[in-house]
């Protein structure tokens, strides 16, 4: 059986100074055969047990990551969601709180799309009503230039006359 780098290196952490339990006591508690334990602290003094796996805690899984275990975990029976989580490192309480998690973030995901969709659309009102008063300027501008020319068209021909 596999077992995750968390768990070898709390067996470590246990059997190394300063605990110094004996590998019986540790085996017994945790459930692993002394050989395997002996063969991790082997494998630790010699430098090999920290390099032998790229895992990682469950507390720095990323999002996609959680969702990952999320979606294999699912598909598992109770038998092997078991195997699963212990091949990883995990407990079935990390599953329920990442799923809450996930949850959580798709609720507020929706809420600030909402938020932002009303933002939004007080922003187009806001853009309306000011194209709305500059076309009336525009319109009123080009009013104004109409009748200064009209006006002077008027005057020409009564200083003609």
């Amino acid at each position: 059986m596999k077992y995750s780098r968390a768990i070898r290196l709390s067996v470590m952490a246990k059997i190394l100074p300063p605990n110094r339990q004996s590998i019986r006591s540790v085996s017994r508690e945790m459930g692993i055969s002394e050989q395997t334990i002996r063969n991790w602290k082997a494998q630790s003094i010699s430098g090999k047990l920290d390099q032998d796996s790229a895992e990682k805690s469950p507390g720095y899984y990323s999002s996609s990551e959680k969702y990952q275990v999320l979606m294999e975990s699912a598909r598992l029976s109770d038998e092997d969601l078991g195997h699963f989580l212990r091949e990883r490192g995990l407990h079935s309480e990390h599953l329920t709180l990442w799923n809450q998690e996930l949850r959580d973030m798709v609720k507020h995901k929706e809420s600030r799309r909402d938020t932002e969709r009303k933002e939004d659309k007080k922003r187009i009102k806001e853009l309306e009503k000011e194209l709305a008063r500059k076309e009336k300027a525009l319109t009123e501008a080009a009013a104004l230039l109409l009748l200064k020319k009209k006006y002077e068209a008027l005057m020409e021909e009564l200083g003609e006359d």
